[in-house]
């Protein structure tokens, strides 16, 4: 296996098949592939369509690359549409709660990271339906209100007078 400029790995027919006789369940539709002609053969016997790079992407720069995949995020359709505004305000009971939210929300579109906040609500709810534990808290993120709000983490920023640039240094 190799990874390619942007760090995609891609494997190649041996790889593949030490995979498969070593008994490794690899859902070989999601691989990106070199394409050697053993590579061409094996996927015609198996009716397999190995995954390739986007062809408006192979010649893009790192930046380009990087902000086409910050376009799409793999979550279900009512999470791009889900308002974190309307959520979090929702969930402030003080004027305090309500400044702090305004200032961090702002921040997060400044930054051009929005749709992070509506990803994380997949995921937090995603856990929750599975009943998968996740962590208390940890780093920088337990100083965004935000995120308490929702339940990426379980403290309480303004609680504890963290405060916020912290974690969007």
């Amino acid at each position: 296996m190799r990874l390619d400029k942007f760090s995609n790995p891609i494997f190649n027919e041996s790889d593949l098949f030490d995979a498969l006789y070593t008994g490794h369940q690899i859902p070989l539709s999601e691989l990106m592939t070199d394409l050697s002609s053993e590579i061409l053969e094996f996927s015609k016997l198996t009716e397999t369509q190995f995954k390739s790079l986007d062809p408006s992407l192979q010649n893009a720069s790192i930046e380009d690359y990087d902000a086409a995949l910050q376009s799409h995020w793999f979550m279900p359709a009512e999470y791009y549409n889900f308002n974190v505004e309307e959520y979090c305000f929702a969930k402030c009971t003080t004027s305090e709660e309500h400044i702090r939210v305004t200032e961090e929300l702002t921040e997060f579109k400044n930054r051009n990271m929005y749709r992070l906040l509506q990803w994380l609500k997949f995921f937090i709810d995603t856990c929750k339906t599975n009943n998968i534990v996740w962590g208390v808290g940890r780093g920088s993120s337990v100083a965004s209100f935000t995120l308490y709000l929702l339940d990426v983490h379980k403290i309480n920023s303004i609680k504890y007078k963290l405060n916020w640039h912290e974690f969007l240094r």
